[in-house]
């Protein structure tokens, strides 16, 4: 098996080993290629370890774009949660909501926990952790809130990960993420479009994020990171646009995929998942207008596409789905 369709999105480098060239598109992940455009960053963020003044400061932003009086912790990326998630709870069953991010399931069972793929949120009950990701990855299935509340007390702990909810805010768990039993996962460089300041924040009641905090050590985050996101995360009329933008452009993607011949599974604002004849046959098609898209393991069809960033990227994945 092509070792390829097993890794990350994201992997330009081996697409640029593969094919050559330069100029890549990548479109392997569901990260926002029109990304918010940086603020000045103050000279003390990078010469000065982070204040506690600065954390609080990132943490208010954080909950109150989220919605939230819920307790917060700022980690290097969504990832950063992942990996620290098999030491929140004695190791036991883990049952995640699958098909869905492969990285939970290889980081539990690394750490010695018994891992089932479950396909209906039912089957989670009676789990020492749950994992839901919500609306999911990679084919965008989604839970009502309330649903996946009525879980909580019938599973050791239970775990969402919102990291694709921004532009999906009524989707969202946040706002009752102070509850005992669970734990929310956020990311801010996916809709953002920032992926390199390595940001994003975990939610829950006070004792589960102290102890989430502790095991992250006193400067997870970088005072560059805080500073950007402080900026970010409190800029209602970006996100508002950004949000409208993307609810326009998803169906455009969706058009030009079926005019390929392909069909959609599913998505969210940020990536589409198609079904089509031959998923690495179509990942080659791309690569030689050296356009990166995203294969999976487990299914030989399933091709998945992060939404272009300009006129010149729409222009150019436009050619390739017909070449």
């Amino acid at each position: 098996m092509d070792r390829m369709i097993d890794q990350h999105g994201g992997n330009i480098d081996v697409a640029r080993a593969r094919h050559g060239g330069d100029g890549w598109i990548d479109l392997s992940t569901g990260i926002n290629r029109r990304a918010y455009p940086i603020p000045p960053i103050p000279a003390e963020a990078w010469t000065m370890l982070p204040t506690a003044a600065a954390k609080a400061g990132l943490g208010q932003a954080a909950a109150q774009a989220y919605a939230t009086t819920a307790a917060i912790v700022a980690l290097p990326g969504a990832q950063a949660a992942i990996q620290l998630l098999p030491h929140l709870r004695p190791r036991g069953i883990a049952r995640l909501l699958g098909p869905t991010y492969q990285d939970y399931g290889r980081v539990l069972r690394a750490a010695g926990w018994r891992v089932e793929q479950v396909a209906d949120p039912a089957a989670l009950v009676g789990a020492d952790l749950a994992l839901v990701v919500n609306p999911n990855n990679p084919d965008g299935r989604h839970h009502d809130p309330a649903d996946l509340l009525a879980l909580v007390g019938q599973v050791g702990l239970l775990v969402v990960d919102e990291s694709f909810a921004d532009a999906v805010p009524h989707l969202s768990l946040a706002p009752q993420a102070g509850r005992d039993g669970l734990l929310v996962l956020r990311s801010f460089g996916k809709f953002y479009g920032l992926a390199g300041v390595r940001l994003g924040f975990a939610l829950g009641a006070a004792p589960l994020i102290e102890h989430l905090s502790a095991l992250a050590g006193p400067w997870p985050v970088s005072g560059a990171a805080i500073a950007i996101g402080c900026v970010a995360l409190a800029d209602a009329a970006w996100t508002a646009a950004t949000i409208a933008r993307l609810a326009q452009e998803a169906p455009r993607l969706d058009a030009l995929a079926i005019g390929a011949g392909w069909s959609v599974v599913g998505g969210t604002a940020l990536f589409r998942l198609y079904h089509t004849p031959d998923a690495a046959a179509a990942q080659e098609r791309l690569a030689r207008h050296a356009i990166w898209s995203r294969r999976f393991g487990y299914s030989a069809h399933w091709l998945r596409l992060g939404l272009p960033g300009d006129r010149a990227e729409w222009a150019r994945l436009a050619a390739a789905v017909t070449d």
